[in-house]
């Protein structure tokens, strides 16, 4: 008898599979949207820079003039007693945050909203920015690292600057150890067996002769938790034309 594949242990929520939030500093995101944000400005300061576990880039710990608290990912060249501003009124610094229509052309920004006010989703880990190409009344255009041109409300804010931390791929693990705590962190399966080399019981692409599938990687759409494996609801199947 065979034992569970990883899907279905994953599938359990046991502590093996479950995300440790109680070792992560906080969520980081934009102030809340409020009136401030639409018209004004308002000041705050760098008080601190972390490192979190939950995070590749370092991130910031600002302070408003309102006592209100907010993280942020750091850019780079950002030091503690650092001056940001927030708001539709905030100059284009770096470290404010702005709506991207009031961004210039050409500006490396990063944690910009998909919609607004909700605090920001793209952009977000260490060395990577964006930057803004285009304007027109309906739209602004931005340009990822993976060189995808994005359409955002005019509205959406970002912050200005390239996330600091870049050099994190630079340096090799080196060690099989290094790289065990590194991903005990984040609570990630470490090491991975590749599943075609694993035996027939315990995977639905394991056993065969050599290092391949032999069969599909698309499971059928009625497929059980045990076949259900592979590229799940891939997008499109069969040979290009």
């Amino acid at each position: 008898m065979g034992k569970r594949i990883i899907s279905q242990r994953r599938g359990r929520g046991t502590t093996t599979y479950k995300s440790p939030g109680f070792r992560f500093r906080g969520e980081v995101k934009h102030r809340a949207y409020d009136e401030i944000e639409k018209t004004s400005v308002i000041n705050g300061r760098v008080s601190e820079l972390i490192h979190c576990p939950g995070h590749f880039a370092p991130l910031a710990k600002v302070v408003y003039d309102n006592k209100e608290t907010v993280l942020m990912c750091a850019p780079l060249g950002m030091r503690v007693n650092q001056a940001v501003s927030s708001g539709a009124k905030a100059n284009p610094g770096i470290g404010n945050t702005i709506p991207l229509k009031d961004i210039p052309l050409g500006s490396d920004v990063f944690n910009i909203e998909s919609f607004v006010g909700d605090g920001g989703k793209f952009i977000r880990s260490s060395g990577c920015s964006a930057k803004v190409i285009s304007k027109t009344d309906e739209f602004i255009l931005v340009k990822f690292p993976s060189k995808k041109e994005k359409k955002f409300n005019p509205n959406c804010r970002a912050t200005i600057g390239i996330i600091g931390g870049a050099g994190r791929k630079e340096k090799p693990f080196v060690k099989a150890g290094k790289r065990y705590y590194a991903m005990k962190a984040r609570n990630k399966l470490y090491p991975r067996t590749s599943a075609v080399k694993m035996n027939v019981v315990d995977h639905p692409f394991g056993s065969g002769r050599g290092k391949h599938i032999g069969q599909s990687k698309v499971p059928k759409r009625n497929a059980p938790p045990g076949r259900n494996v592979g590229l799940i609801r891939a997008r499109r199947t069969g040979r290009r034309k």
